[in-house]
């Protein structure tokens, strides 16, 4: 970690430790990021250090029984605390809504397209031209690890079965297409996209075609820092979007004030419709995709105060639909230590382990 001096104290001139997690995609995240500070900050350097979190190394436990966002994140705050690193790269849905103390949010990047997609493996979609959900025959297996999305598909495709698959978007694939009983798995657009794997997609999931919402932060870059560090922070703000940031900041804020994480079912859809003006969507569904509440907004937000003040008030109006009590049924089946998707009686298959929700 580089410490301030005359030589790399100004925003000009830096060296700036970042960390990441070892997976490909981290990697290939980490390195948008930093080829980025490069051409802002040619004569400076951005070494990457990399490594293993809590999700990365526990393959056995699904991603519902998880608690929270942490598992992904917390080993790489207490280096970014203890200054052995000055930023932090984060899919922007991996970070939690509250940070530790000490740590900040220093900037969100350009979105990439937030949805997520449907892969229906190869040999399916030549021999029967399968592309869509609406393709796929009774009882077909959907691989993913998601409950956000096993709820939404189970409302509105009953039909279809799941199969908890985990792990990077290379060994999710390599799963695809080798088990027998898997049809097809559901993953980021951003990730497959960022991989150079935008030609494994069959259909792309939104509200107009699916009927899926997406993760919270999906498709963005969080770059974490020291709360405080104005050297850092003079440096991120540099990288910072306006329109995904302020996206962002209501999705996560309406994330917060539901309390929910990763491994609960909300999902959200923001979209500038025209210059500051946001229309924003967002659903809780049960686990097993049998009850529901939505609420749509149209709102003029050009700060970051009224972004969070929309946020904030869509979960509110949730709340009032009934939400909470959804959220309540999803954290009491956690707690009890059984499979989420099980308590809550939603058409699973054998469940496979591996990584992140991709």
């Amino acid at each position: 970690m580089a410490e301030p001096t005359p030589a790399n104290d100004d925003a000009s001139s830096i060296i700036m430790t970042v960390g990441t997690r070892q997976s490909p995609l981290a990697l290939a995240q980490t390195d948008i990021v930093v080829s980025a500070l490069q051409n802002l900050f040619p004569t400076s350097s951005f070494p990457v250090h990399s490594m293993t979190t809590t999700g990365d190394r526990d393959q056995q436990t699904a991603l519902y029984d998880f608690g929270g966002k942490g598992l992904w994140t917390s080993q790489l705050e207490e280096k970014l605390v203890a200054r052995e690193l000055d930023m932090v790269v984060h899919s922007l849905k991996d970070m939690p809504t509250s940070l530790p103390a000490g740590c900040a949010l220093g900037c969100i990047t350009r979105r990439e397209d937030p949805r997520d997609t449907l892969v229906i493996k190869a040999s399916l979609a030549q021999e029967k031209g399968c592309k869509t959900l609406a393709d796929l025959p009774e009882g077909a297996i959907i691989g993913t690890s998601s409950v956000r999305r096993i709820a939404q598909l189970a409302r509105r495709y009953p039909r279809l079965r799941f199969k908890d698959v985990r792990g990077n978007i290379q060994t999710r694939l390599r799963k695809l297409d080798e088990d027998p009983d898997l049809t097809a798995i559901v993953l980021a657009a951003a990730g497959l996209q960022r991989m150079g794997l935008g030609d494994r997609i069959s259909q792309y999931l939104d509200m107009d075609g699916g009927g899926i919402l997406h993760a919270v932060g999906q498709g963005a870059l969080g770059v974490e820092c020291r709360a405080g560090d104005e050297r850092v922070l003079r440096a991120l703000r540099r990288l910072a979007d306006e329109p995904t940031t302020l996206a962002c900041l209501a999705e996560r804020s309406l994330m917060r004030t539901l309390e929910g994480g990763c491994s609960v079912p909300i999902g959200v859809e923001t979209k500038w419709v025209e210059a500051g003006k946001l229309r924003f969507r967002a659903a809780v569904v049960s686990a097993a995709g049998t009850e529901a509440v939505d609420v749509e907004f149209t709102e003029t937000v050009t700060s970051a105060a009224a972004a969070e003040e929309l946020g904030k008030r869509a979960a509110q109006e949730l709340v009032s639909r009934g939400a909470d009590k959804i959220l309540d049924i999803v954290n009491a089946a956690r707690t009890k230590g059984g499979s989420l998707a099980a308590a809550a009686q939603a058409p699973m298959a054998v469940a496979e382990r591996g990584g992140a929700e991709t």
